[in-house]
């Protein structure tokens, strides 16, 4: 997800534990580096799969052996992995996540090229038939970027429901916080929300990253109409610039991460958190900044 103005939505009331953010001003670097590792080692519910490496880009076919490599990376740490497609190997990610007992959110990527939705369509309908897919998304940020009108994507998600009736696999559809209050319909025809949380889109200083992370996700539950919600997508980039108050770097993203877990933890919040590894080809589409999501380098190491 990238930066787009003029859409914040304060909450409404709702219960949640709070708990203090980490104030940088109060703990030395060796500290919140020890904080972040202990984090990260007690284990997060989930993680957002990154395929590329070097030199590679959507549309290139990635072999299975490099998908259970990666996947073998991150079962240490994580009970669940996300993916964003079926095809061009993305369908390896959910087989090896659950070879190696790992829960999976599996999507389907739709634009605006309706071959290749279909492709995709066919492959999630498929992946979830045989078993691997524990929860189905129909699409990711589709209205964000203006692919497809709000009755096709709706057609394409009615089309996945019908066809995994019987399966138990809920379905949803992916996009920023804001998009389920403006499209009711969505939820309507949802399983489970799936909501992406970016304060650092929205330009929010790190220090109220947190709070406004909250604030996004009371909205999703405003809209929810007490459907299930899961955060499909929150992070920080480590390196890379910034956008008006948020600005990317090694601790803000240490801080964030911390964060971020620690309320999910105790608010009990399914969350899969963006991303595993940097990918380099990301610099084109969101600026310098897109390549320094990961809590991973690009050489596969954990970054601080």
């Amino acid at each position: 997800m990238s930066y787009r103005e003029g859409y914040y939505f304060k909450k409404s009331g709702y219960s949640q534990k709070t708990i203090p953010g980490i104030n940088l001003n109060e703990i030395s670097e060796t500290e919140l580096k020890a904080l972040w590792h202990k984090t990260l080692g007690e284990g997060i519910h989930g993680i957002c799969f990154s395929m590329y490496e070097d030199g590679q880009k959507p549309g290139d076919d990635i072999s299975i052996e490099q998908v259970e490599r990666r996947v073998l990376k991150l079962k240490p740490y994580v009970k669940a992995i996300r993916s964003f497609s079926c095809i061009e190997g993305n369908e390896f990610v959910p087989m090896m996540a659950q070879k190696h007992g790992l829960n999976t959110l599996v999507g389907a990527w739709l634009g605006d090229d309706k071959d290749d939705n279909e492709a995709e369509i066919e492959a999630l309908i498929k992946l979830s038939k045989e078993g691997y897919v524990d929860v189905a998304a129909v699409g990711n940020e589709v209205l964000y970027r203006g692919d497809l009108t709000l009755e096709e994507l709706v057609g394409y998600i009615k089309r996945v429901k019908d066809a995994l009736k019987g399966t138990g696999v809920p379905v949803g559809y992916v996009d920023a916080y804001y998009e389920f209050s403006r499209h009711p319909i969505i939820v309507e025809h949802s399983d489970v929300i799936l909501a992406n949380l970016y304060p650092y889109w929205e330009g929010c200083p790190i220090e109220y990253a947190l709070g406004h992370m909250q604030a996004m996700y009371g909205q999703v539950v405003d809209a929810a109409q007490g459907k299930p919600i899961i955060i499909t997508e929150t992070g920080w980039p480590s390196q890379g610039g910034g956008l008006k108050g948020a600005i990317a770097g090694p601790e803000s993203a240490m801080k964030y991460f911390i964060d971020a877990i620690r309320w999910t933890r105790e608010n009990d919040i399914p969350i899969y958190y963006f991303s595993s590894f940097d990918e380099s080809w990301k610099v084109g589409p969101e600026g310098e900044v897109g390549a320094y999501w990961g809590l991973w380098d690009k050489h596969e190491q954990l970054k601080f």
